[in-house]
């Protein structure tokens, strides 16, 4: 009796494994919790079983040495992997060629040449160009920053995209705002993102832009008890909730969505292997929050010229930098520039 107990449960094991749809979500050193980036990832996972009826694991990584052990871990009992952070990518390079019948998720970079990795990338340059342009536009003492977890390609996007978007601003308004920033080298400590946004503050900047993940909940910690004009801006989820009205704008980076799609498209036979999917603005992927405690603040004129920016990015218009050298050779169009400067001088 005891030996057909064990059959027993031993196809059962079987019968859930072929219908159920496993989905292992392996996080980078941030972790949940950061109300940020891992976060909106695991809100995608989530999306993906009340919508699509898969089954969901979460792995945590602690630290880079886990990010190999955690994705095979993973792999050995998924259909699919959802890795994310570009700092995972080469262990999703190492990992998922062994396990060729697992599909892999890749969220935050780019591999191409791997059939069972599907990768998702993001226009945050666009989010922080927008923000950037609202800081300019807001600032008192004609000083913004940024506290940036790590110098890697998703967070100097959006830094340069930011100081685009100041650079913008000062032209079309004749302003001469400055930015100062600085990286606290993790994603994982808000007392550092604290400190440098302490310093940042004492530098002269009033309204400072967090890009650190976890790091950066120690920006808008800092901006709680600061008098009225001193803000944080938000990334990758809404975060002006975290400290009403002290939280100027977020930038809104969909992670949530290309985590689902990823899953989705590995359940419905759309799986795109070996290719990279970009989310920005045109198609719904970047945004900024609708600021529900702080637009009353932003001067209509402003407003109507973020709104103009948005069609402009849409458009293709405009070349957003992402990198310093590109940054350095930025100039804004003189179309745009015109059409800004007639809604400003109304």
């Amino acid at each position: 009796m005891k030996k057909f107990f064990v059959v027993l449960i031993f196809v059962l094991a079987i019968a859930v494994g072929a219908y159920a749809f496993t989905v292992t979500f392996v996080t980078d050193t941030g972790g949940i919790g950061d109300k940020s980036f891992n976060d909106s990832a695991w809100a995608g996972v989530e999306m993906a079983v009340h919508n699509l009826g898969v089954t969901a694991n979460l792995i945590q990584s602690y630290e880079q040495a886990d990010y190999i052990s955690n994705l095979s871990a993973a792999a050995q009992v998924s259909n699919v992997v959802v890795a994310v952070g570009f700092l995972i990518q080469d262990a999703v390079k190492k990992v998922a060629p062994q396990f060729p019948n697992t599909k892999f998720v890749f969220i935050d970079g780019s591999i191409n040449d791997i059939p069972n990795v599907e990768s998702y990338i993001f226009a945050q340059q666009e989010g922080g160009f927008l923000v950037g342009y609202i800081a300019a536009a807001m600032t008192k003492t004609e000083k913004v920053g940024i506290v940036a977890g790590m110098p890697i390609p998703p967070v100097e996007s959006y830094l340069y995209g930011f100081e685009s978007g100041v650079e913008t601003y000062n032209v079309v308004h004749g302003k001469n705002v400055q930015v100062i920033s600085g990286y606290v080298g993790s994603f994982d400590d808000p007392t550092a993102g604290k400190a440098m946004t302490e310093s940042e503050i004492a530098a002269g900047a009033d309204i400072v832009y967090q890009l650190a993940g976890l790091s950066g909940l120690g920006v808008i910690d800092a901006m709680k008890d600061k008098p009225s004009g001193y803000f944080a801006i938000g990334a990758d989820m809404d975060q002006d909730y975290l400290a009403p009205g002290h939280v100027l704008v977020s930038s809104i980076k969909r992670v949530d969505v290309g985590v689902y799609d990823g899953i989705k498209s590995a359940l419905d036979g759309t799986f795109k292997g070996g290719e990279t999917i970009t989310l920005s603005i045109a198609n719904g992927g970047i945004g900024i929050s609708p600021m529900t405690y702080t637009k009353q603040l932003i001067p209509a004129h402003v407003m109507k010229e973020v709104e103009l920016l948005k069609q402009i990015i849409k458009d293709g218009k405009i070349n957003i930098p992402q990198t310093k050298k590109e940054f350095e050779n930025f100039q804004v169009p003189s179309d745009v520039l015109n059409t800004l400067s007639q809604i400003s001088s109304h």
